[in-house]
């Protein structure tokens, strides 16, 4: 079909080039790239488990799509997507003044081309109609279903409302110029009609009718898919600082009819697709692939799940509930190439409870997917996700995809690709990540149809579950609900999790597939949802749950008992005590609940003792230190000191290999308590001769029902309560852990504890905190899918800013209060230094380090300093730039707010005094009052 002049004169993008030279992309050519790219994808890029989401029919049988089906309407959304810009709402805007050649030309050409008089009347509600909106206009003014006309409206991110019924008849003039001068008006009509034509001609419909509806989830999917190959469509060069180019716009003077869109694209095609496609390879259930990966031979637990799994045709969420130390994390990757090859995804995300366990990880998994590559002669991607990635050393000597290509070298196995950056970052293939990452798909943001398409593809793998508190998990269900809905394959990792929280999740995911948490059909074994067996594999196949619950070979792991004794020294007794118990040797472990009291503890170490402080108060460079230190010491192979105290808060709980003699705790509900104790006694080493046996010394509990107010902020007094009864002078592991974490939170049991003072105010009090959790979760949380619901009104109150600002995301999905990260260095009348890491160094000038280093050093304002969080902000932004006016036009440092600190390392801010010390971190206290 040949277009006309004025079809081929309209534009898509236009601006003035870095030499000056003007340049355009004509609208046709735009939506042909787009056409292309966005039908590559689904043939190339997606897996074959998300192909089979946009075929397979809904639980109740609707929606059902020829693969013919689906390759034309992919073909229809990335041609159509820009229709909206067919109108002189669109073409009559301009760039900018500077930019007045462009617009003069370009309206020139569009009234040569017939577009008559579109110079002379201005549209007084043009912004009425943006370009999305007024696409899926045009689209239900031509009748195509509904919800395929959404995804046009939504495609820069938000979906609208509701339909746009109305919009043509209410702004007229925006979409057909005149609506005085009928003959205006056609020849807008007919040139938008010759756009359609040619569109459905060219993706094979003959009539727009026979365009398909999709369900909400096929059209999430969708609409993330088309989000990317648009991005990827306009994209001029791969990144930034590469010379390859994408799709670039072309000279003012060059025509539609210059453009070869074929070869455009394959030139386009060749420098992104810079990752090759894993394609994972069955393991056989009688093969040992953790002999082939790691070099060791597997133990019953391992074993036992690969075999489970193997068993699967259809398996759905896992869980994995086993003590610390049986290899979880070689599991759930082993596990992950089994499922990729079931279900055909092509890719892996790990979530994990904070930054440091997710650096850890990311070594791992790093580790195993080279190997995967190499034995497979593929090019594989891998992405680190959190905000400090670009500091993770081992992350940053991975190549960058877009540099490896050297004549005559073998190709690295493992890459970073830059063009997969931002909120693109999620669609890499292979991703190591925090939690947020993950609970992130559940919060209401614009552009979360990305977030929805990167995971769908992926086996998705969430370790330490049982750190998810109450608020988190309110997300974690609805996330699990759409994972469901896609089948995505769920790897579910925990020390132990309360019966309850297991059941939630395997509800979640059976709603989010099949419609109902008790779909007809459903198998599962009697009291499935009351068992404290330990080990556990709890496996979904379908309809059919089913329970691992023996774990039949020859394990390294030994059951053990821990003795576990209640005290509540004063702090310079109970450091008197744990120097006696190490006096002849031993790393003793001291896990608290406050940054203030681990300070404090450490304060009264005795000099020459051999000391560590482990908290989340320290600049980042000295939190990395203490990491790499405390895993050199007390981890896996570790060159353990003869003596040595390590003190720290609950970032010591979580999946750090590392290994202590002795262990004292501040209480915490039990399942943490058992959590902090797999700290203890961890690898087979020889010990101390007084510290053989496995000693957990509980403190913090003042008497019957008091547990103090700073561990009762912490924890829900009604938990502490429990697991004070129930905690009694030795565990047993594994027989009792279950028990004991069934028994905390249950209520069935509550009666046996009425007698204790408080504990029905206490119960009270929690019921009231899980509503107030829920209902708090619930304000920007996405519905759970809707197999007969469209995207409209899907985004609907969506929180503003949220997917600009990584801050404000996480704390929206963790319920924590937004706070401050600040670069923090010290101000001297010698200049301005780097705070050391360590005591004996001295402080570098900020004058002979990179931008870089200056950007590492970075702390978080406790919340109590900035209730008024944007004050703060505001504050410490007017002293930045009076101090440091260059760092907004530096890569690393723009944006970045700075705090200086004095001569002794102190600061005032909003009333508060703080101070940095090089051996404590971060202490604060109001002006005028003792430091905290």
């Amino acid at each position: 079909m040949k277009l006309s002049k004025k079809t081929t004169s309209m534009w898509s993008k236009k601006r003035i080039g870095i030499d000056g030279t003007p340049l355009w992309l004509p609208l046709i050519t735009h939506l042909t790239d787009t056409k292309n790219v966005i039908s590559w994808l689904y043939e190339n890029w997606l897996s074959d488990g998300q192909r089979q989401i946009l075929k397979r029919s809904t639980p109740y049988g609707t929606y059902s799509h020829s693969e013919q089906d689906i390759e034309k309407l992919i073909s229809f959304v990335g041609f159509f997507h820009d229709i909206g810009k067919a109108t002189p709402a669109f073409q009559k805007k301009t760039v900018s003044s500077r930019d007045e050649y462009i617009d003069k030309n370009i309206m020139e050409r569009l009234m040569e081309s017939g577009f008559s008089e579109i110079n002379k009347k201005e549209l007084s509600n043009s912004r009425d109609s943006p370009h999305g909106t007024a696409g899926e206009a045009l689209l239900e003014y031509w009748e195509v279903p509904v919800s395929v006309g959404a995804i046009i409206g939504g495609h820069h991110g938000l979906p609208l409302s509701e339909t746009p019924s109305g919009q043509i008849s209410r702004y007229t003039d925006n979409y057909f110029q005149s609506e005085t001068h009928p003959e205006i008006a056609a020849s807008w009509k007919q040139t938008q009609r010759e756009i359609l034509d040619y569109g459905l001609e060219l993706v094979g419909y003959s009539s727009v009718k026979e365009i398909p509806d999709v369900s909400q989830p096929q059209a999430v999917i969708l609409e993330g898919l088309l989000i990317m190959a648009d991005w990827l469509a306009s994209s001029e060069r791969l990144t930034n600082a590469s010379e390859k180019e994408l799709f670039p716009l072309v000279s003012l003077d060059t025509s539609y009819d210059e453009i070869d869109t074929d070869s455009r694209f394959d030139r386009a095609i060749g420098n992104w697709n810079l990752s090759d496609k894993w394609i994972p390879q069955k393991i056989s259930s009688q093969d040992n692939p953790y002999k082939s990966r790691w070099g060791f031979e597997a133990r019953p637990v391992q074993t036992a799940v690969t075999h489970a799994i193997a068993k699967t045709d259809d398996p759905g969420i896992i869980i994995i509930e086993a003590p610390t130390g049986v290899g979880k994390t070689e599991i759930a990757l082993i596990a992950a190439e089994q499922l990729a090859t079931i279900r055909g995804e092509d890719g892996v995300f790990i979530g994990l409870p904070t930054q440091a366990t997710a650096n850890a990880m990311f070594d791992r998994v790093d580790d195993w997917l080279e190997k995967v590559a190499k034995s497979q002669d593929e090019r594989l991607s891998i992405k680190l996700m959190h905000g400090k990635a670009r500091f993770n050393r081992h992350y940053q000597k991975i190549p960058d995809a877009t540099n490896v290509e050297v004549p005559n070298t073998k190709a690295p196995s493992v890459t970073v690709n830059g063009w997969f950056s931002g909120k693109k970052s999620i669609l890499t293939k292979f991703s190591v990540g925090t939690i947020d990452n993950l609970l992130l798909m559940g919060l209401k943001q614009k552009h979360l149809f990305l977030k929805h398409l990167g995971l769908s593809g992926k086996i998705v793998i969430i370790d330490e579950a049982h750190a998810i508190d109450i608020f988190m998990s309110q997300y974690l269900h609805v996330v699990i609900s759409w994972l469901g809905a896609y089948h995505v394959p769920i790897v579910v990792l925990s020390a132990t999790l309360p019966n309850e929280n297991r059941n939630s999740l395997i509800e979640a995911y059976l709603k989010g597939k099949y419609g109902s948490s008790h779909p007809k059909g459903f198998k599962a074994p009697d009291r499935w949802q009351s068992t404290e067996a330990y080990p556990l594999l709890s496996i979904l196949d379908g309809k059919e749950l089913r329970q691992v619950t023996k774990f039949e070979g020859h394990s390294d792991q030994k059951p053990y008992t821990l003795q576990i004794q209640k005290i509540n020294p004063t702090d310079e007794k109970l450091i008197q005590m744990v120097l006696t118990q190490i006096s002849e040797g031993g790393i003793a472990g001291i896990i608290v609940n406050t940054v203030k009291r681990a300070q404090a503890l450490a304060r009264l170490i005795p000099k020459g003792v051999d000391m560590m402080i482990v908290h989340a108060a320290f600049l980042s460079p000295a939190r990395e230190a203490q990491e790499e230190k405390l895993q050199r010491t007390t981890g896996k192979n570790a060159h353990r000191p003869k003596k040595m105290i390590v003190i720290g808060t609950q970032v010591l709980e979580q999946s750090l290999d590392i290994d202590f003699d002795i262990l004292y705790t501040d209480i915490a509900p039990m399942d943490l308590i058992i959590q902090r104790a797999g700290r203890l006694h961890r690898h087979h080493i020889k010990r101390p001769k007084a510290l053989q046996t496995p000693q957990v010394f509980i403190m913090g509990i003042n008497g019957p029902g008091d547990y103090g107010k700073a561990n009762e902020l912490i924890y829900q007094r009604y938990l502490l309560m429990k697991t004070d009864y129930f905690l009694g002078d030795k565990i047993n592991i594994p027989q009792d852990v279950s028990k004991l974490v069934q028994a905390v939170y249950s209520e069935t049991n509550d009666n046996e504890i009425s007698g204790m003072i408080g504990i029905n105010e206490s119960l009270t009090g929690f019921k009231t905190y899980l509503k107030t959790e829920a209902a708090k979760a619930e304000a920007y949380q996405v519905t759970p899918p809707d197999y007969f619901g469209d995207l409209h009104g899907w985004l609907n109150q969506a929180q503003n800013d949220v997917d600009k600002n990584e801050q404000l995301a996480k704390a929206a999905v963790r319920d924590i209060k937004q706070t401050v990260e600040v670069i923090m260095i010290q101000h001297t009348n010698k200049g301005d230094f780097l705070i050391p890491v360590n005591p004996d160094e001295q402080p570098q000038s900020i004058q002979t380090v990179s931008s870089k280093t200056i950007a590492k050093q970075l702390i978080r304002i406790p919340s109590s300093i900035t209730p008024k969080v944007n004050r703060v902000i505001d504050v410490l932004a007017v002293q930045t730039h009076r101090y440091y006016p260059d760092w907004r036009n530096d890569v690393w440092l723009k944006g970045a707010l700075v705090l200086r600190l004095d001569n002794n390392l102190s600061a005032s801010l909003e009333g508060w005094r703080l101070h940095y010390s090089t051996k404590f971190g971060l202490s604060y206290s109001k002006e005028g009052d003792y430091e905290n």
